[in-house]
């Protein structure tokens, strides 16, 4: 097995960053056109929007609303997964509703749901959190089902408490499977709530996209985009991965 040391992790991603800006400048430069504007253009626009604050407003909207739909996604997603796991008689019961939510489109979960209860936040939310509740009970429910049943008799043999016994011997086992939930799920949440604000809010990073597109402002579309995503990529590196190992450690 191959180790990296954090040092040469780190200059290995810079380097991947400025190839990829190097590729984009020469694309920019080659193409010579507005629809693909320069690094250089993004970043003054990006400049531009946060000393008028209304990219940092915009982004707040949309940032709350990421969080509010992943632990509500996360939590109903990881009791469904556990208790599906678990129980064989439930997981043949749910197991068509299960395949029902994964393969509808997102796009149908959110027009529906704003056409059932209206156009708000709270409708918002809910639809992203339908969408996302179906991947995580997949990924948890199979980390339940790969629980080491032998320690919990182990546990049972020794007596230990209930809390005891979820804390040190059974959700220590679910980590990996709920850690690869919760970063698919970063990933995915984050791309539906800019469709939720596309269709039916009149703020956030993805009403502020549609603005951008019907004014055919490729620089606002871009400087927006890269702003969110570096976002939530410093989300990944920043608390999942430090998580994620803190987490799972014990397997070291």
């Amino acid at each position: 097995m191959n180790f990296v040391l954090p040092r040469e992790e780190a200059t290995l991603r810079v380097i991947s960053l400025l190839a990829f800006v190097a590729l984009w400048q020469f694309a920019a430069w080659s193409m010579q056109s507005q629809t693909l504007p320069t690094p250089a253009v993004i970043c003054t626009r990006v400049y531009e929007e946060l000393l008028s604050w209304v990219l940092p407003r915009h982004l707040g909207i949309t940032l709350g609303r990421v969080v509010i739909s992943f632990l509500l996604a996360m939590l109903i997603g990881t009791i469904i997964g556990v208790a599906m796991g678990r129980s064989r008689k439930l997981d043949l019961l749910l197991d068509g509703w299960l395949i029902l939510g994964l393969n509808i489109p997102a796009l149908v979960t959110i027009i529906l749901c704003y056409v059932w209860f209206g156009l708000n936040d709270a409708t918002a939310i809910l639809a992203v959190a339908i969408n996302k509740i179906p991947t995580v009970v997949v990924t948890v429910r199979e980390g339940a089902r790969a629980v080491d049943r032998d320690l919990l008799q182990v546990a049972k043999a020794y007596r230990l408490s209930f809390w005891t016994t979820l804390s040190r011997v059974f959700l220590p086992q679910l980590y990996p499977y709920f850690m690869v939930g919760a970063r698919s799920g970063l990933s995915l949440i984050w791309k539906i709530v800019l469709v939720v604000e596309l269709l039916g809010r009149s703020d956030g990073i993805g009403f502020q996209l549609n603005m951008f597109f019907q004014m055919f402002d490729i620089a606002g579309i871009l400087a927006y985009t890269l702003v969110f995503a570096a976002i939530v990529m410093l989300v990944e590196v920043a608390a999942l991965r430090p998580l994620e190992r803190r987490l799972t450690r014990w397997r070291n």
